[in-house]
C-alpha cells in the first residue's frame, strides 16, 4: 500500500472516530443566544424518602364453629313469613304489589343507565325518576302509557 493512501485512510479513521458518539447540533435547533444550556450546579433541595413501617400483624381467623341442631320444635315449623323489606324501602312502604308495578313503570320510562328503579329505594324516588323521565317528552311527542299511571 502507498504511503500516501495509508496516511489519508488513517486520517479519515481518525476523523470519523473523534466525531462518534458526539451529536451534531443543526444550526436551525440551536438555542437563541444568550441562553445557557449548560446543567445547573445549584444544590436540589430533596426529601430523603423514609422507609415504609411493616405492615401491621394480621390475627389467625378464628375456627369455625357450626351451631348444634335444635329440636324440632312447634315454632321452628311454622311456615316461613313473606319478607317486608328494609325500613324506608318502596317493598316496606306499600307493599310487593304495588313496589314491584312502581318498579315496572319506572324501568319502562327511564332514560338512564342506572335508574333508580329498585323496591330496595323509598317510593317518592322510584316515582321522581318516573316524572323526570315522562317530563322529557315534549308537548307533540306521545308519551309511554306508563307516565299515565
Amino acid at each position: 500500500m502507498r504511503p500516501a493512501l495509508a496516511a489519508s485512510l488513517l486520517a479519515l479513521t481518525a476523523a470519523l472516530l473523534t466525531g462518534c458518539g458526539q451529536p451534531q447540533t443543526d444550526p436551525a435547533e440551536a438555542p437563541p443566544a444568550g441562553v445557557d444550556t449548560r446543567l445547573s450546579q445549584e444544590p436540589i433541595d430533596a426529601v430523603p424518602i423514609k422507609e415504609a413501617p411493616p405492615p401491621a400483624p394480621v390475627a389467625p381467623p378464628k375456627p369455625k364453629t357450626e351451631p348444634a341442631p335444635e329440636a324440632a320444635t312447634p315454632e321452628a315449623e311454622t311456615p316461613a313469613v313473606t319478607p317486608v323489606g328494609e325500613p324506608g324501602s318502596c317493598l316496606a312502604e306499600v307493599g310487593e304489589a304495588r313496589a314491584k308495578s312502581l318498579v315496572t313503570r319506572c324501568i319502562a320510562v327511564s332514560p338512564a343507565t342506572r335508574p333508580p328503579c329498585n323496591t330496595a329505594n323509598p317510593c317518592a324516588l322510584i316515582q321522581g325518576e318516573i316524572d323526570r323521565a315522562c317530563a322529557m317528552y315534549g308537548p307533540d311527542e306521545q308519551k309511554p302509557k306508563e307516565c299515565a299511571a
